[in-house]
């Protein structure tokens, strides 16, 4: 599908968890950080797609600001979630209650030994990269593949800049995917900071600032 499609992005409920951990797994599992934290090709998309369901049902949609754009088949057809972002307001913390002491029992076995202490040692760059000023917080952004360049990621990345500007405030966001930076710099953001992880690649920190 290319031709592009007219939609609302709403924010989401814990109903939506599913619908979002389904189409941010279509989207993002072939991002160089799940190529590496998922090596098995077989079994990634399932993997990620319970990463995403942790991520989402524990931080992102009861703490957060996520918002999901639903499309339906056809006339008659009840709609399906076909794009989502994860946003995290300044005066909120989605992560938090993510990796709280309840929720390692499900990271442990998902992830596993041997990439676990990795990947918080990324997660904490993460966080000393991000700017100490409030900002508004893009934590992933994905696309049903049927739909890409329909406008969908267009819309929900807009969505989130108007608020942010109706409040004054700059975005960050990073990702490890260097295809994907033309896309953002089209909506303002630039590189602002790269951190090259061994084994893994390289974090690109993207910054809007505030209008």
């Amino acid at each position: 599908m290319s031709s592009t499609v007219t939609s609302t992005a709403r924010p989401a409920t814990l109903d939506d968890v599913p619908g979002v951990a389904r189409v941010l797994s279509r989207s993002l599992h072939d991002d160089p950080l799940f190529r590496w934290l998922f090596p098995d090709d077989e079994q990634r998309m399932a993997r990620v797609r319970r990463f995403f369901a942790l991520t989402t049902g524990f931080g992102y949609v009861p703490a957060g600001d996520t918002r999901v754009t639903e499309l339906a088949e056809g006339p008659g057809s009840a709609p399906v979630t076909r794009a989502a972002a994860l946003w995290a307001q300044p005066t909120s913390n989605p992560e938090g209650p993510m990796l709280s002491v309840r929720t390692w029992p499900h990271w442990g076995p998902l992830i596993g030994r041997a990439r676990l202490a990795a990947f918080v040692r990324i997660f904490a760059e993460w966080k000393m990269s991000s700017p100490q000023e409030p900002h508004l917080y893009l934590a992933a952004l994905g696309v049903d593949p049927s739909f890409v360049g329909t406008g969908l990621a267009g819309g929900l990345i807009t969505s989130g800049l108007d608020r942010a500007d109706s409040e004054g405030l700059p975005v960050f966001t990073q990702t490890l995917n260097d295809k994907s930076i033309g896309f953002y710099e089209h909506f303002g953001f630039r590189c602002v900071h790269q951190v090259p992880h061994d084994g893994v690649g390289t974090s690109y920190f993207l910054l809007r600032p505030s209008s």
